[in-house]
């Protein structure tokens, strides 16, 4: 099978990560990854903010958690030790297909590479708050964007699942 084709297959939702540092050069591999995903008229209308920094990404992962309603302790990244946070420019009417889209290129290059992640919800909810909006401010990132999702990456700390049987009515043809 053609090796994308298999990725494309075989990526799952990782929900326990070890705590290693993923490697830069994957890292790195993975981002860029991400700058190529198709956009609307190529407007490239999203950014990726890559967050390595041990406490940033436990004050970024306890924001999401109080925003989800979880009980205190509960780490809705799973201990992924790199955040991905993906937004897009709100004044493109194409920003949330295009963060979409680039969410899809940084998960299946990551699998790609033996990366493990998965996408978590709530960036919108963080980044309309003025705690999403300290960090934007401090890394300079000016105008009106839109959280799309955060994709969390790590080493899987077991083997993940198997895929589910594609449902029978996925595909009609005319």
């Amino acid at each position: 099978m053609n090796e994308t084709l298999k990725v494309l297959e075989t990526r799952r939702s990782c929900r326990s990560f070890k705590p290693d540092m993923i490697k830069e050069e994957e890292l790195k591999a993975i981002l860029r990854a991400g700058t190529f995903a198709a956009t609307g008229m190529g407007k490239q209308s999203p950014v990726i903010i890559a967050v390595t920094d041990k406490a940033m990404r436990d004050e970024i992962s306890e924001a999401n958690r109080k925003i989800g309603g979880w009980d205190e302790g509960f780490d809705p990244f799973y201990g992924a030790p790199v955040i991905l946070i993906v937004l897009s420019d709100k004044n493109v009417p194409t920003h949330v297909y295009d963060g979409s889209l680039v969410m899809g290129n940084l998960m299946n290059a990551a699998e790609s590479l033996g990366v493990a992640s998965i996408w978590i919800h709530r960036a919108k909810e963080e980044f309309d708050s003025d705690f999403g909006k300290a960090i934007l401010a401090k890394l300079g990132i000016e105008g009106e964007y839109e959280g799309i999702g955060h994709c969390a990456l790590g080493y899987a700390k077991e083997p993940l699942k198997a895929p589910a049987a594609r449902k029978d009515n996925y595909i009609y043809y005319i």
